[in-house]
């Protein structure tokens, strides 16, 4: 039960303080796992990251599950999941009352002024520390390169990912084949719940149409976006255009997984009981994913073209989020004090094993001063 109580507490703050999308929820899982707690190391975190990538649904989320699995066995999958996912909930929650009741939303972007330069940092230390694993060889590294080169050309992320797995497996397959065959490759508005009082099934579609969504999904916070229009807007039309807006910018400016905007589209159109079965829905496949993952992720070293291919995928995912990082940069790095903020959160991880909670915390202090002021 030590080992649970402990995971309960890692995830429960990082579900806490988790801004910044799927990047940085990886690098703070990082930081708190393997650089201040030692529970696996870089090698093995590789690994899950690139496992994760592999199948639908959200990421990070996915790879909290899988490593309460690794320090909890199946309390500790259950533990990590429902602690990450569980402070990012019951803030949507809230957000989607205030919204339902008043019309709006609580301002707080403000807030994330001062948070998003630290978060850029965090995700580029954590970088630093997993590309000298993930790109041992001239192989990966010229791999992870075109992979950035194609996700800011704009290229899917999906396909990216792939085809970097792919391409390492080929050139590993063929290498060791050579010489057996002396040949080789060359190479927002308001109102009243929908459904207030729910009868006819409505629940049991909503709850239907959000573990779809959970079962099939790649990609980024935008092909989620394009999901709930097409099956919640156009199909069933029980929310609006403006509401779905509302409901994905409120899963971004909260910390945790951005499926969460489940969470706040489910109470829109039932209340509470919308909301519950809204966030179960749409993460219930990851939990079951992961379950499967287990099973499998530790054999996949054992061959050649398994390996391979996962250490393609390995590089390919950090360049993608080293992609990211770029971008996020540009939007967080605006004036000498958001500069100053990452560069001081770069050196304090470099001489520190500091919680990422607090550099979390003292950003958000920063940035409600400055809003004061």
């Amino acid at each position: 039960m030590g080992r649970v109580r402990e995971i309960v507490g890692v995830f429960l703050t990082l579900g806490t303080i988790a801004f910044g999308g799927p990047a940085a929820h990886i690098a703070m899982m990082r930081e708190e796992v393997v650089r201040r707690r030692g529970w696996i190391d870089d090698r093995r975190f590789l690994d899950l990251v690139g496992a994760v990538n592999l199948i639908p649904g959200p990421n990070s989320t996915e790879l909290a599950i899988h490593l309460g699995f690794e320090r909890g066995r199946w309390r500790g999958l259950l533990a990590a999941g429902a602690c990450f996912i569980l402070p990012a909930f019951l803030m949507v929650l809230v957000l989607a009352w205030a919204y339902v009741r008043y019309g709006t939303t609580p301002a707080v972007e403000g807030l994330l002024y001062a948070i998003k330069p630290v978060v850029v940092a965090i995700v580029v230390w954590a970088l630093v520390g997993l590309l000298r694993v993930a790109v041992a060889s001239w192989l990966t590294g010229a791999v992870a390169v075109l992979a950035v080169a194609a996700y800011l050309l704009g290229g899917n992320e999906l396909a990216i990912l792939f085809g970097g797995g792919l391409l390492v497996m080929a050139v590993r397959v063929a290498r060791e084949s050579w010489p057996r065959r002396g040949a080789g490759l060359l190479l927002l508005p308001y109102g009243e719940p929908y459904f207030p009082d729910p009868t006819g099934g409505e629940l049991a579609r909503l709850f239907l149409g959000f573990l779809k969504i959970g079962a099939v999904l790649y990609g980024s916070g935008y092909v989620l976006l394009a999901f709930l229009q097409g099956e919640f807007v156009v199909r069933l039309g029980w929310i609006t255009e403006s509401q779905l807006l509302d409901a994905v910018a409120v899963g971004q400016v909260t910390p945790g997984p951005l499926f969460t905007t489940a969470t706040f589209v489910g109470y829109q159109i039932a209340g509470l009981p919308g909301a519950i079965l809204a966030t179960v829905g749409i993460f219930l496949p990851s939990f079951a994913l992961v379950a499967l993952l287990t099973r499998i992720v530790d054999r996949i070293r054992d061959r050649t073209w398994s390996a391979g291919f996962l250490d393609g995928v390995n590089a390919t995912a950090l360049a993608l989020m080293a992609g990211v990082t770029i971008q996020l940069g540009r939007a967080a790095l605006v004036d000498p004090l958001t500069v100053a903020l990452a560069a001081v959160t770069l050196i304090l991880q470099w001489r520190t094993r500091l919680n990422t909670a607090w550099y979390i915390g003292a950003a958000a202090l920063i940035g409600i001063g400055r809003a004061l002021l």
